[in-house]
């Protein structure tokens, strides 16, 4: 049994424009929007869980939360007596706000660069079926959890350090280019569930650069770039395919300056895989759409 994080579960953000993440979420991905009753908090589900994105209206775009999600209730407990034992202050979640999370059981910390992170186990599953408005196929999620999500950090090699040494993860690769150095992280078959990259274009250290959800068929992922297109979402990067995983994506801007990257077909780890090294992050397309935009 892994003694780690087994995957992304959930996260959480603040935005200025609730109006822009409706438009992507709900009419270019097809994801059920839900709201939480007595707030103006909404969720939105992609598969079976009862919730994968928390939204809260703000006057700026922050990240919230990041949920890690474990296999089991000792392996939770293993990442907490890590945490615990390297000095970090780790405080166990109150009932109500596990089934807010709708967890069983989960902790909370503070990451690198200030990040509130959220380790649990027992994520709820829904009884209704969920089904895309638009994408036919649905999401790869499952034992890969949510998708990815990439990072920036003040300290790229002490921010990998943290999450392979307390939370299990295992290096996956590393592509830097220009001014942009980025080391990439799996805790499951996915090939990256995080990753870190320094503060460029735009990104601080803290926030988030961009969260990733992956297609189950490619004409999907086709069909949405053709949404994209007719609604009017601003594009960060063009549908391309990188160098590390080989997704083939496009990125949607959100007007907080970070990005959802929507594609199909990774590589997936295996026993085999090789750690390696690349200085593009593309194969072809992925041409940048706005000035100092995320280029992951």
């Amino acid at each position: 049994m892994k003694s780690g994080v087994a995957r992304l579960g959930y996260l959480g953000h603040t935005v200025a424009d609730m109006a822009a993440i409706d438009t992507i979420f709900g009419d270019v991905l097809g994801m059920q929007r839900r709201e939480v009753a007595g707030t103006q908090e909404v969720m939105y589900r992609m598969d079976g869980r009862h919730h994968r994105f928390v939204f809260s209206p703000a006057k700026t775009d922050q990240l919230s939360f990041i949920g890690w999600e474990t296999d089991s209730l000792q392996s939770l407990q293993a990442v907490v007596e890590r945490l615990k034992n390297s000095g970090k202050e780790v405080t166990k979640a109150s009932p109500d706000l596990c089934l807010l999370r709708s967890v069983f059981e989960m902790y909370r910390c503070t990451g690198p660069d200030g990040v509130p992170l959220e380790i649990y186990f027992g994520g709820v599953d829904d009884p209704t079926v969920f089904r895309s408005t638009q994408v036919s196929d649905g999401f790869l999620t499952g034992k890969q959890g949510l998708g990815h999500m990439v990072l920036g950090t003040a300290n790229v090699d002490a921010s990998a350090a943290f999450y392979c040494d307390l939370f299990g993860f295992e290096i996956s690769d590393y592509v830097h280019w220009d001014i942009a150095r980025v080391t990439f992280m799996h805790c499951n078959p996915r090939h990256h569930s995080l990753a870190v990259m320094n503060p460029v274009y735009g990104t601080e250290a803290g926030a988030m650069n961009h969260v990733m959800v992956q297609a189950k068929t490619m004409d999907d992922v086709g069909r949405a770039y053709d949404r994209v297109r007719e609604l009017g979402v601003p594009l960060v990067l063009t549908l391309g395919k990188h160098s590390n995983d080989h997704m083939t994506s496009f990125y949607m801007h959100t007007p907080g300056g970070w990005a959802i990257e929507f594609g199909y077909g990774a590589l997936e780890i295996d026993e085999e895989w090789d750690v390696r090294f690349y200085d593009s992050p593309r194969l072809w397309g992925h041409s940048l759409k706005k000035p100092a935009a995320p280029l992951l």
